[in-house]
């Protein structure tokens, strides 16, 4: 770990597609897409922080698979975590910071305009899309 605050992203695999959502905010963020997730609060594991973000934002419950390698900056202060999630109950709706969800097979993660911190966790996910893991 780098000492950096970390951001949990769930990476929500249904059916061979992968869950992208567009931001709203920040304004320099805002149409680009991502992984669904949110800040870890004190006192919160990592699989507590993304069940509850995702269950904030989109709606739903998932269920965490397994954690992602590595993780990435973002910006000087936080670092970005992935977890591989199915979804337990519910389907994902856009609740706060989206404006758009779309569900992507392996061949359609690079139609979309993805936040730098996501994009290095793409090449593991189209693997994991590929032999339907999760």
């Amino acid at each position: 770990m780098t000492g950096r605050a970390i951001v949990v992203g769930a990476a929500v695999v249904r059916a061979g597609r992968l869950l992208a959502a567009r931001r709203t905010t920040p304004p320099e963020a805002a149409g680009r897409w991502e992984l669904p997730g949110g800040k870890v609060d004190p006192g919160e594991t990592l699989d507590e922080a993304l069940t509850r973000e995702i269950r904030e934002e989109l709606g739903c419950v998932v269920t965490v698979v397994r954690w992602l390698a590595g993780e990435q900056p973002i910006g000087a202060s936080y670092a970005l975590r992935v977890a591989l999630c199915t979804l337990a109950d519910g389907d994902p709706i856009s609740l706060l910071d989206h404006d758009a969800l779309r569900w992507l097979a392996a061949d359609e993660l690079d139609r979309v305009d993805w936040l730098e911190p996501d994009r290095p966790f793409l090449s593991e996910l189209r693997t994991v899309l590929l032999g339907s893991e999760a």
